[in-house]
């Protein structure tokens, strides 16, 4: 089991990284709050991983830290609950948020999440509500600095937002709500997912 890849980071576009690690390059897919994070392509980086064994295919998956990774292991107990569903809940709550959706029964704000619907949010909260002690909580966030946004900021947010689920139009309508000529692609998809969750 490979739990844990420190390297370079060669490339990053939500919701794929590639780390290289002593010359082999390894494809991580994350949730997109681990980009909040991630430093400058050419950089040393870490992520805790899970790995995924199917017949056709091996997949890993990074998280910032042991509290999303848990979560996500916990999500995949979930029956219906596939791995691309479970990164995109962890894109959308952060593990006090979703904790706090279990702890209140608020299937509407999951609901929210794409790929959600009604009778998935209740098996959560079934699944989950006597698990939240086990649910760790985080002070993460995203940092607060912008940096200069590239000319295809918004398309790069717009792809990975329709990668989650959302449909084009839906996800263009999102991004642009939001963007500013300061952002970059990881804030733009930040706050266009906090919007949604604002609406309910």
């Amino acid at each position: 089991m490979i739990a844990r890849l420190a390297g370079t980071l060669i490339h990053k576009l939500p919701p794929l990284m590639v780390i290289d690690v002593a010359g082999v390059g390894y494809e991580v897919e994350a949730p997109l709050s681990v980009f909040y994070d991630l430093p400058e392509v050419g950089q040393a980086v870490v992520v805790l991983t899970h790995l995924s064994i199917k017949d056709d295919s091996h997949t890993l998956y990074g998280f910032s830290s042991e509290a999303q990774r848990t979560v996500f292991r916990q999500l995949l107990k979930i029956s219906g609950i596939g791995a691309k569903l479970a990164l995109t809940i962890l894109s959308g709550a952060t593990s006090e948020e979703l904790a706090r959706y279990v702890a209140e029964e608020d299937s509407a704000a999951l609901t929210r999440l794409p790929g959600i619907g009604k009778k998935t949010a209740e098996r959560i909260i079934i699944e989950l509500r006597d698990k939240l002690d086990i649910i760790p909580v985080s002070a993460g966030g995203a940092p607060e600095n912008r940096t200069s946004a590239p000319a295809s900021a918004v398309g790069e947010a717009i792809t990975a937002l329709n990668a989650l689920g959302y449909k084009p139009q839906e996800s263009s309508s999102m991004a642009r709500a939001v963007a500013e000529p300061d952002m970059d692609v990881e804030e733009i998809i930040r706050l266009a997912l906090k919007s949604v969750v604002r609406t309910l």
